[in-house]
């Protein structure tokens, strides 16, 4: 059996040891080794900043919402060039624990149209939420300033190869357009 790993960024809140009648506020603002080891968990090249602020507030008799600000700013490489991306990140977070999350039966299930909704943990921990928000908030393919990635074109010796434009049918509709308008328009 392997150990649970601790996560790169981690402030658990055990919820049964907050007021039950008051917000409780966090404000994470991870060091430099911290902000190495995030940056190692979401594979990317560095996190040079990274803030994470709000509270955890009791609503009704059991359950909590997390309403926090990320903030950060990441470096990935150009998905085109390797050259590093410098990004900028701004995210609202809103996550609700709820002591009773309906269970859904069945083989097939939809997602529910809010998916802030959990089930309520003995510990609620913003790093992880944190982590989690920001893995979301990563843009897929970072491509620097004025990078086109052009047109790649591959055919076995001999062959013509198939163009972008070869796959278009209706690209050529324009032009036969035209030149139809540009005939005899007299009325006979």
């Amino acid at each position: 059996m392997t150990e649970p790993t601790t996560p790169a960024l981690s402030h658990p809140l055990r919820i049964a040891a907050l007021a039950a009648r008051k917000p409780t506020r966090f404000r994470l603002e991870p060091d430099a080794d911290t902000r190495a080891a995030v940056a190692q968990a979401l594979e990317i090249t560095a996190v040079p900043e990274l803030t994470f602020r709000g509270e955890l507030r009791p609503v009704g008799r059991r359950d909590w919402e997390l309403v926090a600000e990320l903030a950060a700013v990441v470096e990935q490489p150009c998905c085109v060039t390797l050259v590093p991306v410098i990004t900028e990140i701004r995210e609202e977070v809103r996550r609700r624990y709820l002591a009773e999350m309906p269970v859904p039966e069945g083989d097939e299930v939809e997602m529910p149209e809010d998916d802030t909704q959990e089930p309520l943990p003995e510990i609620v921990d913003p790093g992880v939420v944190a982590l989690e928000a920001l893995a979301l908030a990563l843009p897929m393919y970072p491509r620097a300033p004025d990078v086109e990635l052009g047109e790649a074109v591959f055919a076995a010796p001999g062959v013509k190869p198939l163009r972008d434009e070869d796959l278009r049918p209706f690209a050529g509709l324009a032009g036969l357009a035209e030149k139809l308008g540009k005939g005899d328009t007299t009325p006979e």
